[in-house]
């Protein structure tokens, strides 16, 4: 079973909005040095639709050099099936078996009919044992929710491919149920505050954006959340967890994790966003700094 604390990282763009690899392979370096068991580039946070294809491929290219590839799990999943098989091949040439894939999502209210033929005809083509998918259901950005229906249908047709699911909805309720009924099928946690009640259900972990910057006490509450005798220690991790995504919360969120992201490096490149978003202003960088140092957080002054 896929299992672990995995980020979504951020992805840093230079002033032409092109990709900056460099200083992505440092942040996923230092995210494994975190305690990242790996590192799920090209999500939500890491505005993988604003990528072409081409820079998506590079992105990867230039994470697995960085951490190697068995570290990592990235989205593979986009509107046109031809793309989702061309970037998940292009994953496995590099040697990452584990990739994250979106539904196709431009068309809204489609049936499970519908996405079970999208997702199989996407594993059928591929046709390589190596793959392991894990589903993603963040149906308040995509629109297409994943339903527990169509995941039975998936996991009977394609037992050893599709393993696991990141859920971002936010309902503790729905990962519960499918830990119920899907016997060992990975479910991770998209939002953070639940990873700590999740892995009390039989969670696999997460995988989240506020790993940024706390990767290190999400692996604290992933690996000794059963542990008595680490009471004290697993809730003030989930205090400072809870503090960092209540303060990306507080601002839009991923504008926000980059700023925060900057502040950790001391770069500014990670300030910037591709349109259609928007980075922090100056007043709210400012701000942004003076409250991630009343919660504790090293800060570094940003340079170009």
């Amino acid at each position: 079973m896929i299992s672990g604390v995995y980020c979504a990282s951020a992805t840093p763009v230079n002033a032409d909005l092109s990709p900056d690899l460099a200083a992505l392979a440092d942040h996923a370096k230092a995210l494994i040095a975190d305690g990242c068991d790996g590192v799920a580039l090209l999500g939500t946070t890491g505005e993988a639709n604003s990528f072409s294809l081409t820079e998506r491929k590079t992105i990867l290219e230039a994470a697995a050099g960085a951490v190697g590839a068995d570290r990592l799990m990235p989205g593979t999943g986009v509107n046109a099936l031809p793309e989702t098989v061309d970037l998940t091949r292009h994953a496995l040439s590099l040697g990452v078996t584990r990739v994250v894939m979106l539904p196709p999502s431009y068309y809204k209210g489609v049936s499970d009919e519908g996405l079970f033929r999208a997702y199989a005809h996407a594993i059928e083509t591929i046709g390589d044992t190596r793959l392991k998918v894990v589903l993603y259901h963040i149906p308040q950005v995509s629109g297409v929710p994943i339903s527990h229906d169509l995941i039975e249908r998936l996991v009977t047709a394609f037992p050893q491919t599709v393993v696991g699911i990141k859920d971002s909805a936010g309902k503790i309720e729905n990962m519960t149920a499918m830990i119920e009924r899907f016997p060992g099928f990975a479910v991770l946690a998209g939002a953070d505050p639940l990873l700590l009640p999740l892995m009390g259900m039989g969670g696999a972990g997460c995988i989240t954006a506020t790993s940024n910057l706390v990767a290190d006490s999400l692996a604290t509450v992933f690996r000794h959340h059963a542990d008595p005798d680490r009471t004290a220690e697993i809730a003030a991790a989930q205090a400072r967890i809870n503090a960092f995504r209540d303060l990306s919360n507080s601002y839009t969120q991923i504008p926000a994790i980059k700023a925060m992201v900057a502040y950790r490096h001391g770069l500014a490149v990670w300030t910037r966003t591709r349109p259609p978003l928007v980075g922090l202003t100056s007043a709210e960088l400012a701000q942004l700094k003076d409250r991630l140092t009343a919660i504790g957080a090293s800060v570094k002054d940003l340079a170009a």
